[in-house]
């Protein structure tokens, strides 16, 4: 567990740094702007709506449209008159304009919603049981384990019929195994069945008199 949140941080913060490599910048971004040579330059730039920043002793330039390391470039040609060489220039978004931060924070709530742990799989539990819908369990739990685990099944559970039903992807079918939990509660071997990903498990209503 703890590496598996290790590795999601590490993603997290790596993951700007993979974005902005290609992102287009765009109208109402602030860039941020720092050059080695001369931090007398180091400044916010905003996008205007007509795509160009202003930068100083340059004037305007084109900034929509193009990548951040595009731009780092074009900066650093447009100063190089005024410096024995080209100089470096760094330079970051240091702020998105609304729009494509409100895209961008929806998009993040949905990866976050959809985020599954490396060494899990995704099964779904329908009918009599206590905790319904998608659980994300860990890879090699079998049927058995996922009954004890789930939350337990309803007092009006088919425990008799208990049916584990997995898709195909490839042919579109699905294979549908039944399980008697109950007899398997009064002693009986339990059949070996190890859960994958996509698996619904179905715990149907008993019957009147079952």
């Amino acid at each position: 567990m703890f590496r598996t949140l290790i590795a999601f941080l590490v993603a997290i913060f790596l993951a700007p740094s993979a974005w902005a490599q290609g992102y287009s910048i765009q109208p109402g971004d602030v860039l941020q702007m720092e050059v080695l040579e001369d931090p007398s330059l180091n400044r916010s730039l905003l996008v205007l709506p007509d795509g160009t920043v202003s930068l100083p002793l340059v004037g305007s330039l084109k900034a929509s449209g193009r990548s951040v390391s595009t731009m780092r470039g074009a900066i650093s040609s447009a100063l190089a008159p005024n410096f024995a060489s080209a100089p470096t220039v760094y330079l970051s978004v240091g702020q998105l304009n609304p729009i494509t931060s409100a895209v961008n924070n929806a998009a993040a709530q949905t990866a976050a919603q959809n985020y599954k742990p490396y060494g899990t799989v995704s099964v779904y539990a329908m009918g009599e049981f206590n905790t319904q819908g998608r659980l994300d369990i860990q890879s090699g739990t079998t049927l058995l384990q996922f009954l004890a685990e789930t939350g337990g099944l309803t007092r009006f559970a088919a425990t008799k019929r208990i049916q584990l039903r997995r898709p195909n992807k490839k042919t579109g079918t699905e294979t549908v195994y039944n399980y008697n939990f109950k007899a398997v509660q009064g002693g009986a071997q339990a059949p070996v069945i190890m859960l994958r990903d996509g698996d619904v498990i179905v715990a149907p209503e008993r019957k009147l008199f079952e």
